[in-house]
């Protein structure tokens, strides 16, 4: 049976939770900033800023407060209809606690198990350069972010795990197994299963943002 083809990263898809819990769909409803100045793509990383708004997760190798998956949103056009979309345009207005408030739709349980393309670097195709699931799964792995973010037709983002792991406590994922689907006979990969690392999700961090 032939393999599944991934051509490019797509950000994280939530899978189940740890321990094989079923995931179910659920997410939370979570305020954007009014004129964010940056678009939010489905599947990206995100972050809970101090203003208790929805940020993009920027940092290469640690993320701390992280809040976990983005989703899609919602907010109100020019004819102050309410939209839904995949992804948030960058400075959309819209005033936190009100009914003109963007709402990001965020997976934020921190035991979700998330899906993953890897990659050997920034703008570099899903890498299947690992030789054996040894030397990822156990590890903990950084966030590749693209120079191209997302995708305005889509809405899709291009977040993916950087293929190279190592024991540093401060990395943001967790890398626990593979996904078979889209390894090779030779079992090399080119997709990984990743968790939040502990001390890295903003509902396991003791210190306040």
């Amino acid at each position: 049976m032939p393999y599944p083809t991934i051509s490019a990263s797509y950000g994280f898809r939530p899978v189940n939770l740890l321990g094989g819990q079923v995931y179910s769909g659920s997410t939370r409803e979570i305020p954007i900033a009014t004129a964010h100045g940056t678009s939010i793509f489905f599947g990206d990383v995100v972050v809970m800023s101090a203003n208790g708004c929805v940020n993009n997760a920027t940092l290469t190798a640690t993320t701390v407060n992280v809040l976990g998956i983005f989703m899609g949103c919602s907010y109100l056009n020019s004819q102050s209809q309410r939209v839904y979309a995949q992804y948030f345009p960058a400075l959309t207005a819209g005033t936190p606690d009100s009914a003109s408030a963007i709402l990001a739709y965020v997976v934020d349980d921190p035991d979700v198990v998330m899906k993953v393309a890897i990659q050997s670097a920034a703008d570099a195709a899903p890498s299947a350069s690992q030789a054996t699931r040894a030397v990822m799964v156990g590890g903990n792995a950084s966030i590749v972010y693209q120079t191209v973010k997302g995708s305005a037709l889509s809405g899709n983002g291009t977040q993916g795990a950087l293929n190279s792991t190592a024991t540093t406590a401060a990395l943001p994922l967790k890398v626990i197994d593979i996904v078979p689907d889209t390894a090779t006979a030779a079992g090399s990969f080119v997709e990984v299963l990743v968790a939040w690392n502990q001390g890295i999700h903003h509902y396991r961090v003791a210190l306040a943002i």
